[in-house]
């Protein structure tokens, strides 16, 4: 008969590697940062270019991310952690730079090729994962990769567009998937000794002034022209990026980068959803098919079954 220490060791080695918690954070995370170009949208019919609605998306949301962060840690009985380090400093240097880079894309290319460039996040993710943290990539994370890259084609396909004239938006689309997954590394270092909140709220405090310039040099308007555009860009702080950051960050710090960078699928997805929820754009069945394969492409590439640790193999030996 095992003994109580036999037995606990075993459901540890059994227990999956996914998180649940990580995992609906993820999804949740992905649907807020999903819907963010209806409230970009919105901004704009209200006179809010989109380097300016930028900038109000991250600088609105600092106020909610100091008090969370602040909640988070009484909660957790630590104190305040700091807000400041390298890699929060570069985890705000990314996203303004994913953001900015977005938003040249959108000026230069296609929308549909835009967003399609911009999924390629994972692929990236993987490559750095690969060659410069030296990771074991599983077989299933590439396979899940193409059929969600599939998925994603199917989604907006019909709508992109090979034109030389579209080469200099697109190299800033495929930026801005670089860009992106670079932040995924950022983040999770930041998170092994802060909290979700306070990791968000640091990049932010960094992306905002960075945004804010580029938008002043553009010659951007800061403030709408209609009273709808206040309830857009409050909208785009609180849930898209209040929300999807910072339910991201609580991702990065339970589930692997590579499985974590799937968001940008499920973003996609919940995109095109809420195009067809809120501005009837229609859903054609190859675009429903893609959004499957999209779902199927990420339980492929799910973290299986942890492997025994050698702490575990240690319990086993001294219960056996």
């Amino acid at each position: 008969m095992s003994s109580p220490t036999t037995s606990d060791a075993l459901a540890a080695r059994q227990r999956p590697a996914i998180d649940l918690i990580g995992l609906v954070a993820l999804v949740l995370g992905a649907c807020a940062m999903g819907i963010s170009p209806l409230f970009v949208r919105f901004a704009s019919d209200a006179g809010v270019p989109a380097f300016a609605s930028a900038f109000w998306r991250v600088a609105l949301a600092l106020p909610i991310l100091w008090l969370w962060a602040v909640i988070e840690e009484k909660r957790a009985g630590q104190g305040t952690r700091p807000t400041m380090n390298r890699a929060i400093l570069l985890a705000g240097c990314l996203f303004a730079g994913d953001l900015l880079l977005w938003h040249i894309a959108i000026l230069n290319t296609t929308i549909a090729n835009a967003t399609f460039l911009g999924t390629t996040t994972p692929i990236w993710v993987v490559l750095v994962s690969w060659l410069v943290y030296r990771e074991k990539i599983p077989a299933a994370v590439p396979l899940g990769i193409i059929f969600c890259v599939l998925g994603g084609f199917a989604l907006i396909g019909r709508s992109v567009e090979l034109d030389p004239s579209h080469v200099k938006g697109d190299l800033f689309a495929v930026g801005t998937a670089v860009f992106f997954g670079l932040y995924f590394f950022a983040v999770q270092s930041t998170r092994k000794y802060a909290g979700a909140a306070r990791a968000t709220f640091g990049m932010s405090l960094i992306a905002a002034p960075i945004i804010l310039v580029f938008a002043l040099m553009n010659g951007d308007v800061l403030l709408p022209g209609k009273s709808s555009g206040y309830s857009a860009l409050f909208a785009l702080a609180i849930i898209s990026h209040t929300g999807g950051q910072g339910l991201l960050a609580i991702a990065l710090g339970r589930l692997p980068t590579v499985f974590t960078s799937f968001v940008i699928f499920i973003e996609a997805f919940a995109a095109a959803l809420a195009g067809w929820l809120y501005l009837n754009e229609a859903l054609s069945g190859l675009q429903l098919l893609g959004g499957a394969a999209i779902l199927a492409g990420i339980w492929i590439a799910r973290p299986k079954n942890t492997k025994s640790s050698p702490a575990i193999n240690d319990d086993l030996s001294k219960a056996s």
